[in-house]
């Protein structure tokens, strides 16, 4: 069993289609972990063995594949470089060491290259980037290098790096041995001397590499500045690169071909030889929660090799056959039939088999050391982002997962399907925490929601293939508001005769807006008892039930006053339930009180590049926002917050919009505010639809 200072835990990030999966598939392929190098076109990769990742030809789940290389063990984390599975990408971050960053050679530098860097950032991991598919034509390498100093900062330096002649790599140069390895034919590497052309640019990379590893300690900027780097130690260079990859002073790229495995063996080599430990790492943040504060503080706590065990679940799996929960040993060793206690829930869990994953394959193992990541089957009470420990309560800081803004309403095809979604929802949900469910009692429909169209077309995927639940989506309906304008007297009648007792209310209400109550403000004014004061209560009842529905469409009725100042009863005849039907007919004159239409209001706060700011705020305008204000955004340079507030019903699409005005850049948060008024011209039309809704409903 490896030591904890020998694990290497490292996720895969980039842009879609940057060659992650091809990346992790040749490296199981070159350790001889994987007798066979699948293909991400054939659907037979290690890492993408879900059937929709098999159907799509893309990676929709972060996976794991755990494998053992000289004498360290290595736990690659392959995570979708879409947009809408940004939250399996937090979830890998959250337990790597280390990231590798995938950048196609031929695209370059795009959006989710830009997304890796800020999500690696966020977790506090150091970065790598390999720029791959070097074995087609039209590469960029040189411009890529470039860009990625301009954009990242100047502790971007290579480490094996192409040559490019006429745009197709004809070798590579490992920088710290100055040794050259031509491409053969086929994309086989062998050793010869260095072209006289790749003289001066490998000088000038390899003296950007010697300075960042100088730059990591006094004694080595002094032994560089006298001897240069050739006399630097191996020991030395180890040394460097570790404390430099670690602290962030270095950001080493790699090169190569998933296809042809050039620069495979010299990746998986450093992984091994100068990629950080989880113990280089030193603490783990967890909650200090303080009694009086709403909010708990975190702070760090020592990561102690052999102390009393604690995990942390980052990943679940829940299909038709159980529950999988993916978790990383922060604490202490875990062993099988341990039992550790459920920091959020209180319940003890015991761990009955513990396995390490090569993607779909487990091996079950006795024990899994600090550091390691593993899973294991049917927790009972235990979720992702749970902490479970054998003693304490040092509680892990848990993933921010991207919150969705997508909203559909989601309808069954087959009659009687809406009770099995209620009942199957809960699994998806449970397995990803970026989905949101609402069965709406006021519109009436059930609500999904998602980070994107791909999103939500993976999520209706695997409610028809696991569960046999075929649904479609639609523009969901909106919570409008009804109220009035104009102060009004109404005259309520109910009475009727049929032989016996007979039904009889009067009551003579002042109705008028009210904006200190959004409900019903109730008072009353009788003289001389015309109405007795135990009828009130009924009178009230009667408004209150009537508020549900308003005249002009059936929307909800708010900010309302209404004043029973006077009326009539009968000794025999009145009862509770002639005064609250007396009221209901009073309630319908307030048609003539100019009631109108209240929309739902939300407060917008959207980052994108300074670049489209224009774009933005006009297209606000046509969605009849209104921008309270512009500000930089204080961490990410180059990117301005627009704050505004937007009627709820323009922000249905936006996510995609957003999406494609910004190239996937922007982002944005949006929460409900109040309602306002409808424009005029846009209530015929809402009034239209909701009396068809309504019709649909009763049908």
């Amino acid at each position: 069993m490896a030591n904890t200072k020998d694990i290497r835990n490292v996720c895969f990030l980039g842009h879609g289609g940057s060659g992650k999966t091809s990346l992790a598939e040749a490296i199981l392929f070159l350790t001889k972990n994987s007798d066979r190098q699948g293909k991400v076109t054939d659907g037979n990769t290690v890492s993408d063995y879900d059937p929709e990742e098999i159907r799509r030809g893309f990676s929709i789940q972060s996976s794991l594949l755990s494998f053992n290389w000289k004498n360290a063990k290595i736990n690659l984390l392959d995570t979708p470089g879409f947009f809408d599975f940004a939250g399996e990408v937090k979830q890998a971050v959250r337990v790597a060491d280390c990231s590798v960053i995938a950048i196609n050679a031929k695209s370059g530098i795009e959006v989710g290259t830009e997304f890796a860097f800020d999500y690696s950032d966020e977790a506090g991991i150091p970065k790598v980037i390999f720029v791959s598919k070097l074995d087609e034509e039209n590469v960029k390498f040189d411009e890529i290098f470039t860009e990625a100093r301009e954009k990242f900062g100047g502790a971007v330096c290579p480490v094996f790096a192409p040559f490019i002649e006429n745009d197709k790599t004809s070798g590579y140069v490992d920088l710290i041995k100055s040794k050259y390895f031509a491409a053969e034919k086929g994309g086989s590497l062998k050793e010869t001397p260095v072209p006289a052309a790749f003289e001066s640019k490998i000088e000038e990379y390899k003296e950007i590499l010697f300075e960042s590893l100088a730059e990591t300690s006094d004694e080595l900027m002094e032994k560089y500045f006298e001897n240069g780097s050739e006399s630097f130690t191996d020991e030395e260079i180890e040394k460097a690169f570790n404390y430099g990859l670690k602290h962030g002073s270095i950001i080493p790229v790699f090169s190569g071909s998933a296809s042809t495995l050039a620069g495979i063996d010299y990746l998986v080599d450093s992984i091994v030889k100068y990629f950080p430990s989880p113990l280089d790492r030193e603490s783990e943040k967890i909650y200090e929660y303080v009694e009086a504060e709403e909010n708990p503080k975190i702070k760090d706590v020592k990561i102690e090799e052999k102390g009393a065990a604690s995990i942390f679940v980052f990943k679940t799996v829940a299909d038709q056959f159980g529950k999988m929960s993916y978790f990383k040993v922060m604490n202490g060793s875990l062993k099988r039939d341990a039992v550790l206690k459920n920091l959020k829930s209180g319940q003890n869990e015991k761990f009955a088999h513990i396995y390490t994953l090569r993607g779909k394959k487990q091996t079950e193992v006795e024990e899994l050391i600090c550091g390691e990541i593993g899973v294991t089957l049917k927790l009972a009470s235990t979720n992702s982002n749970d902490t479970l420990a054998a003693s304490g309560n040092n509680d892990y800081v848990k993933i921010a997962y991207p919150e969705p803004f997508l909203t559909y309403a989601l309808n069954p095809k087959a009659k009687g399907d809406e009770d099995k979604i209620s009942t199957n929802i809960s699994k998806l949900l449970e397995e990803d925490l970026t989905i949101k469910y609402e069965n709406n009692a006021e519109t009436r429909q059930m609500l999904m929601s998602g980070l994107g169209e791909m999103h939500i077309d993976v999520i209706t995927s695997k409610l028809k293939n696991r569960y046999g639940i075929s649904v479609e989506f639609s523009i969901p309906r909106m919570a409008y508001r009804e109220t009035i304008k104009k102060k009004i007297d109404a005259r309520g009648l109910h009475k009727k005769q049929s032989g016996g007792a007979g039904q009889f209310g009067d009551v003579h209400i002042t109705f008028e807006p009210c904006d200190e109550n959004p409900g019903l403000t109730f008072t009353e004014t009788i003289f001389g008892g015309s109405v007795p004061k135990n009828y009130h209560p009924a009178v009230e009842k009667g408004l209150l039930e009537c508020m549900g529905k308003g005249v002009l469409a059936g929307f909800p009725v708010v900010n309302l006053k209404a004043n029973l100042f006077d009326g009539k009863y009968h000794d025999v005849d009145s009862n509770e339930l002639s005064f609250k039907l007396a009221a209901r007919l009073a309630f319908k004159q307030l048609t003539a009180a100019s009631p109108v239409i209240l929309e739902p209001i939300g407060e917008l706060k959207v980052t994108i590049p300074d670049a489209i700011v224009g774009d933005i705020m006009g297209d606000l305008n046509k969605r009849r926002g209104r921008v309270m204000g512009l500000n930089p955004h204080e961490s990410k340079k180059g990117f301005t917050v627009i704050d505004a507030e937007v009627p709820m019903a323009e922000m249905q699409t936006y996510t995609i919009q957003l999406r494609a005005t910004s190239q996937g850049r922007g982002y944005y948060e949006f929460r409900f505010v109040r309602y306002e008024e409808l424009p005029a011209v846009l209530s015929p039309k809402v009034i239209e639809d909701a009396k068809k809704f309504a019709q649909e409903d009763d049908e």
